[in-house]
């Protein structure tokens, strides 16, 4: 799964060099960008089980926030990317999901408890 995932991020970041693609509108600065800010968006797969905890995880705190299957919607896997590579992020060890908490980016690559936890906006 996770070298399938990195294959497809590799060939889209290296088309995207390579062919001087357009970033999607809203990664760029734009209205959408920084509403983008404002809300919880969790990247994943309907085959990763952190993902379907991480959902189920969020609902049961009554956390709103979007969720993208990045196998599925591949408008949303660049996006992801994008973001990854905006935060300097390594493509090497990517590991589902992948929150954005308000524009910061949360990847499970710990224990997955401590990740959740980091995903309680509940808490002050």
């Amino acid at each position: 799964m996770k070298a399938f995932i990195f294959s497809i991020l590799l060939i889209i970041t290296l088309g995207e060099d390579c062919l001087a693609q357009k970033t999607e509108p809203g990664l760029n600065g734009s209205l959408t960008a920084k509403e983008n800010l404002k809300k919880i968006i969790v990247y994943g797969s309907d085959t990763c089980h952190y993902c379907i905890d991480t959902k189920a995880y969020l609902k049961s705190k009554k956390i709103d926030f979007t969720y993208y299957d990045v196998d599925v919607n591949l408008l949303k896997q660049r996006e992801m990317v994008i973001k990854l590579q905006k935060a300097g992020i390594s493509l090497d060890n990517l590991s589902l999901p992948i929150v954005d908490l308000y524009g910061k980016l949360i990847m499970n690559n710990t224990d997955f408890e401590d990740f959740l936890k980091k995903l309680d906006t509940t808490k002050n």
